[in-house]
């Protein structure tokens, strides 16, 4: 079912139950069924996060290179990529997603490309195997957008999936590569 549908139901149940607690109120504030009711319409959103668990990643110091503004790039492309997953779970607007999705392609590219500068900046050995990973996931990116524009809202499931497998692996695995080296010129 989807989250909307989900959203709609528990919307609906609590109507309901305000509805019956108002009703038990009139004929009497010594009701038990209210209060009883009251403990239940207090425990649903706790319910319902439980039940939602939407596919939100985060941050974990482990995933820290040890270089402030990458683990601050890294920290907002968890927060871009949860954005495009709520856009997903939630099965948001058109442009709602599109925007969410645009928006976390273009900070993908600025990180790359700061990440990139700051290797060559400072004579990274791997660099070429390094811009040729960043080159290839933009390559999949783009694709995915391409699925995106065809198949609409039923891609996302998929580009989500691969987006926050690939960043979780690439922070890592190869982000974590260049941390000594970085280090040993004095970036921290």
């Amino acid at each position: 079912m989807e989250n909307r549908t989900k959203s709609f139901i528990y919307a609906a149940i609590i109507g309901l139950i305000i509805v019956a607690i108002f009703l038990g109120f009139l004929s009497s504030m010594a009701n038990p069924i209210s209060w009883i009711l009251i403990a239940v319409l207090l425990l649903i959103p706790v319910l319902y996060k439980k039940k939602s668990n939407p596919k939100q990643v985060q941050w974990r110091e482990e995933y820290s290179v040890g270089i402030a503004h990458i683990d601050d790039d890294h920290k907002k492309l968890i927060s871009l990529l949860n954005n495009f997953s709520i856009a997903y779970d939630y099965a948001m607007s058109e442009s709602f997603e599109k925007e969410a999705l645009n928006e976390l392609i273009s900070y993908t590219k600025y990180h790359f490309e700061r990440e990139e500068k700051m290797m060559e900046d400072n004579d990274y050995p791997d660099l070429i195997a390094h811009k040729a990973q960043h080159k290839v996931m933009i390559e999949q990116v783009e694709k995915f957008v391409q699925l995106y524009n065809d198949k609409g809202h039923d891609a996302l499931e998929e580009i989500a999936s691969f987006l926050t497998d690939w960043l979780i692996n690439h922070i890592n695995g190869t982000d974590k590569q260049y941390s000594a080296h970085l280090h040993s010129k004095g970036i921290h």
